[in-house]
This record gives structure tokens, sequence and C-alpha cells, in this order.
């Protein structure tokens, strides 16, 4: 790795390190830095246990236990400067202990690795775009566990095992990781040495194929059907009320939503297998723009819960990037017929007290944003 200096138009060696030489440790340090950014792996993942050992006549732990963007689990094993002889079949053990894993032990992990600071179920789902939970298929299949191994280095022995598990489509991946250093500034670089980027593509195919027959059983349980005869008498009784949905189609999805005037600021309407909420949600892709307009609205919300008539729920989720702020009825679904009435009264009576509530505030942080 080199040091580009644009004023003498010179590159300059960093000097690679050793972890040891750094007096980094593996547990302290290195899973640490994984665990806070899982995406220096190349992917969206959601850490959802740390030094796990919750195995069945075992006292065996590994290191960190995540999800993947497709529901897959996926085992990730740290080694320091050497990798070891065994850590293939060490992490083979792992993911066979994992493979009988329910979507229930998963979350029952996930909460305790979490404690009281947030709800296992409500981030699951939010990593899954504001999929509905029961909706969300985890650890499917004896084969579906990934491995991620990382290690400075690796041995013949190591990689040799890997490509050869490969080819029996077991989703292995080798990162190596070498620190550096430059004065008193230390550097990591994180780099994918196995598989090669042509089989690394054919796991992905394989892992979307499985998504897309994931989808498929879904909609064969009517779960599409269902949602699109919901939104439909909503969006007729809506009709009946107010204009807000007029322009609206149903939709297969548990939300629709609505424009309020400021780009990525949507007036949101959720229906699940437990409840229905409407919400102000905040996305337009920017954590700080998103942080600044919530913490803006916030900033009236004594008169917005006035003009409501009402108390919302201000979610500004400081550890995602969108923030919201609903109103939520608790103990319905729309898979019961019977409960559309009284889920129709409670959104469409939200949906004109938000729109109003709302309207003078949208006003006014859009002045703001363009005199800023």
């Amino acid at each position: 790795m080199y040091l580009i200096d644009k004023e003498k138009n010179r590159i300059s060696k960093l000097k690679e390190m050793t972890f040891s030489e750094l007096k980094f440790r593996e547990r302290e340090h290195l899973q640490e830095w994984i665990a806070n950014n899982p995406n220096s792996l190349g992917e969206e993942l959601l850490i959802i246990q740390k030094e796990f050992s919750g195995f069945n006549e075992t006292n065996e732990r590994l290191d960190l236990l995540a999800l993947d963007k497709f529901g897959s689990l996926v085992i990730i094993e740290n080694k320091l400067d050497d990798s070891g002889k065994d850590v293939t079949w060490q992490v083979i053990k792992y993911a066979s202990y994992c493979a009988s894993l329910t979507k229930q032990d998963i979350l029952k992990i996930y909460q305790e690795f979490l404690g009281t600071s947030a709800i296992a179920q409500d981030r699951i789902s939010e990593f899954y775009d504001n999929k509905d939970i029961s909706e969300i298929v985890l650890n499917q299949g004896l084969n579906s566990q990934r491995l991620i191994l990382v290690a400075a280095n690796f041995r013949k022995e190591v990689t040799s095992t890997v490509l050869w598990l490969m080819n029996f489509k077991i989703r292995l991946q080798c990162f190596k990781v070498t620190p550096f250093a430059h004065c008193e500034q230390l550097f990591l670089n994180v780099e994918q040495i196995l598989p090669t980027k042509d089989t690394e593509d054919f796991a992905i195919s394989i892992a979307t194929k499985a998504q897309e027959e994931i989808e498929v059983q879904e909609t064969l349980k009517n779960r599409h059907r269902i949602r699109l005869k919901f939104w439909e008498q909503f969006i007729n009784s809506s009709n009946q009320v107010n204009n807000l949905f007029v322009n609206n189609s149903a939709s297969k999805d548990n939300w629709i939503g609505k424009g309020i005037g400021m780009s990525g600021v949507n007036l949101n309407f959720v229906a699940t297998s437990n409840h229905c909420r409407g919400e102000i949600f905040i996305n337009r892709g920017n954590k700080e723009e998103n942080k600044e307009i919530f913490d803006y609205f916030y900033s009236m919300k004594d008169m917005i819960e006035a003009d409501f008539g009402g108390q919302f729920e201000w979610e500004r989720m400081d550890d995602n990037i969108t923030s919201r702020i609903k109103k939520q009825l608790e103990g319905v679904s729309y898979f019961e017929e019977s409960d559309w009435k009284k889920m129709n009264e409670f959104l469409i009576d939200v949906s004109v007290r938000m729109e109003k509530a709302f309207k003078d505030p949208i006003k006014k942080i859009n002045n703001h944003w363009k005199n800023k």
C-alpha cells in the first residue's frame, strides 16, 4: 500500500506491520472492529451475537454471528497474524451447530445481544427494509449457512481446503487483513482473497435464486393476494373521506406512501400481522440530513402534537440511516378481515390528522433547507 503525495506528485510505501508488533489482540481489537463495521467485509451484514456459545453439549464459541440480506446466517471466525491449520474444520463445526437454529432461536440470540436497548424483531425488520417479521425467512435449509475467515495470513492447507469445499457449494470466503503504519497513523487493508470474482458471482446467483424461490413460496401462501385486497378496500374507504390516496394503486407490500412536499420525507401507512401505523418516514439517503430533519421536526414537537391532537412516538434511530415519527395501533392484523374496519378507521383518521399537523412544519423546513 502506498501513500500519495499530491504536492510532490510522488508515492511512498507504507510500512507493513503485524498485529503482534502493534500489540493488537484478536478479541479486543480485530473482532470489535468487524463487529462495529461489518460492511468492511464488502456487504451489509447484521451482527446478532459475539462470542456465541449457545451450542448443546459443547463449550465452543464462535467469534461473530451475523445475518446477510438473504436471511442466511454468517459465521465469522477471526485470527490474527496466522490462520492456523484447523480453522476450516472449526467454522464447519460452527456451521453444523447453527444449521438447526430456528427463527425464534435467532430472535432470542439477537435479543440477548441487544439487551434492553432495542427490540430484536424490530431491528431485523428494519434490516430487511421494514419487511413484516412474519415474512422474513431466516436460516432456511441445512446448507444455507455462510462462512467467513479473517486473518493476516492463510496457510496453504487452509486455502486448499477452502477451494475444495467451494466445489460442493459451501459458501466460504477468506479475507486477508493487513495493518500498515505511517508516522503516527495506522491503517487496515481488508482484501477478499477467496473466492475469485467469477466464483463469487456464481455463489451470489445461487443465493439470488434461493431468494426468488422464497418469494414464490410467500406468494403461494397468499400473502401478496391478501395485501392487495386489504389496500384496495382501504384506498376505496379513504377516497370517501379525502383525496390523499386517489392516485394510489393497491400494493402487494405491507405499506403504501405519499409524498408530502419534501423529497425523502414521506407519509407512509403500514399494515402487518400484529399492528398498523401511520408514520412520517425520513430517508433522504444521507444519515446526517435525516437526523437534522428529524431534530428540526422535534423542535416543533409541541406544536405538531397539538395540531395532531395526540402524541407520536419519536424514533430518531441513531444507529440507522433513517428516522420516523409514528402513531401505531397494536393487536390488529391484515390477515383477519374482521380487523379491517378497525384498521381503516384508525389509518384514515391518522392520515387526515398527520397531513394537517405536518403541513406547516414541512413548509418551514423547506424554507430552512433553502436558506442553509
